[in-house]
């Protein structure tokens, strides 16, 4: 018989051996029951939990595989695969506890342990569901981006094609162009190179002599018609000049008169002579036939910029002398014959002058006027005639540069072509193993 005090009363009350193992049993059944339900709903709060964080973790590593592409979704792979790990750990633990509790359980409390097993069952079988759950949005989550990769390697891939196809195209577009260009300089280059030797030389098998004599006789009738032009055939003076020009008014006073010399280069290459060589008898036979002017028109000394230059006056060293190239030969007789022209009416007053007596001081001051206009007329003449053989000269020496930067970045051009034919996958994930990776889990042929 054992003797129990009542925790409410106080009062002792007497109870048989079968009284209190019925009570130990109670009592202990329902401190039994309510640990196991305190540790099942552990264990299903621990499990929501992990589920919750394995959930919360995927999505998180769901936006990052969309952030960092491929490589994301790998690493949301593994950590899935971590949590997954953790959660089977998880649940043998808990098997393993609940093993050790069966075990510890005696012969008596096996129905409340079955009771608690099924309800331990129950609450696996619910995590094993969440997990199956979790592992199939995993897979589909992993297959999205597998798909969201293999779709921008397929459009990297035609982008790459398009862009060589485009590149191909422009670089056909700026040859052919290129060509035009080239065709339009040289022929711009070859005009104004036969421009500039037709400005400076004669016609192949023409002399000096019968190039100005044509030049003179094509405009003879129109501009010079009362004018004298022919050949100087008289050497009673020991020399003779090639050519005498005389102009006369309506009266038939001579107002301009111009004694011609023509060298060529062609007859002179074997002793080289320079222009000077011929000015002293120039002005000799200027003299003997009582002409005004004295011109040398010259082809000697055909790289030096002073003759080339234009007119050149040589009054410095004889009186009215000048040197010119054959192309001047025609403006520069139409300079004097002009000039000549406005000062026929200071002649005119000389004649009538000299008939009255009149003052011959009043007409020196009068022509030397005449002289200082007529000198800048033809400085004028003469920097003009410089200016556009210098224009000339700069635009051959322009356009030249042009051709040569064509043909430099024809050259560019085919480097760059031969780059772009080099372009390969292989080239592009050299030193690039995620590249690499990528393009083989896509199945593209790398060479």
């Amino acid at each position: 018989m054992q003797e129990i005090k009542c925790p409410k009363c106080g009062e002792l009350f007497t109870i048989d051996e079968a009284g209190y193992a019925a009570i130990v049993r109670q009592v202990r059944d329902r401190e039994f029951d309510k640990e196991i339900r305190s540790q099942t709903e552990s264990a299903v709060r621990l499990a929501e939990a992990v589920k919750d964080k394995a959930i919360a973790d995927l999505r998180a590593q769901l936006k990052a595989a969309e952030q960092a592409r491929e490589l994301a979704v790998r690493d949301a792979v593994e950590q899935q695969d971590g949590a997954l790990r953790d959660k089977e750990r998880e649940i043998a633990r808990l098997k393993s506890e609940l093993d050790a509790q069966k075990r510890l359980l005696t012969a008596e409390k096996e129905t409340s342990v079955q009771l608690a097993g099924a309800e331990k069952d129950k609450a696996i079988a619910e995590l094993r569901a969440q997990l199956q759950s979790a592992e199939q949005e995993k897979t589909a989550s992993v297959r999205l981006a597998e798909a969201e990769k293999d779709k921008r390697i397929v459009a990297l891939t035609a982008e790459i094609e398009k862009m060589k196809s485009d590149f191909s195209l422009q670089r056909e577009q700026a040859r052919s162009e290129q060509e035009i260009i080239l065709r339009q300089k040289d022929e711009q280059i070859a005009f104004y190179k036969d421009m500039k030797t037709k400005l400076s030389t004669k016609m192949v098998g023409e002399t000096l002599e019968q190039h100005c004599e044509t030049e003179f006789n094509r405009l003879r009738t129109t501009a010079f018609p009362a004018a004298y032009f022919e050949k100087d055939n008289d050497a009673s003076g020991g020399s003779k000049g090639d050519y005498i020009f005389r102009d006369f008014d309506e009266s038939g006073m001579e107002y301009v008169s111009i004694m011609f010399e023509m060298k060529n280069e062609m007859d002179e290459t074997a002793t080289k002579h320079k222009n000077e060589d011929f000015l002293k008898k120039l002005d000799k036979d200027r003299t003997d036939k009582k002409c005004e002017y004295a011109v040398l028109v010259s082809l000697l000394e055909a790289d030096s910029e002073y003759y080339n230059a234009g007119i050149v006056d040589m009054s410095y060293r004889y009186p009215k002398m000048y040197v010119i190239r054959p192309q001047f030969f025609i403006p520069l007789i139409s300079l004097l014959r002009n000039a000549a022209l406005s000062s026929l009416g200071y002649r005119r007053e000389l004649a009538l002058a000299r008939q009255q007596n009149l003052d011959v001081e009043s007409f020196s001051v009068q022509l030397n006027d005449f002289k200082q206009k007529f000198a800048r007329n033809y400085e004028l003449a003469s920097r003009r005639f410089g200016e556009a053989i210098d224009e000339i000269d700069k635009t051959i020496t322009h356009l030249q540069k042009t051709k040569e930067a064509l043909l430099s970045s024809e050259n560019n051009l085919r480097l760059a072509n031969n780059k772009a034919e080099d372009l390969t996958i292989k080239r592009l994930t050299k030193n690039n193993p995620t590249m690499t990776a990528r393009f083989v889990d896509a199945g593209v042929k790398i060479e």
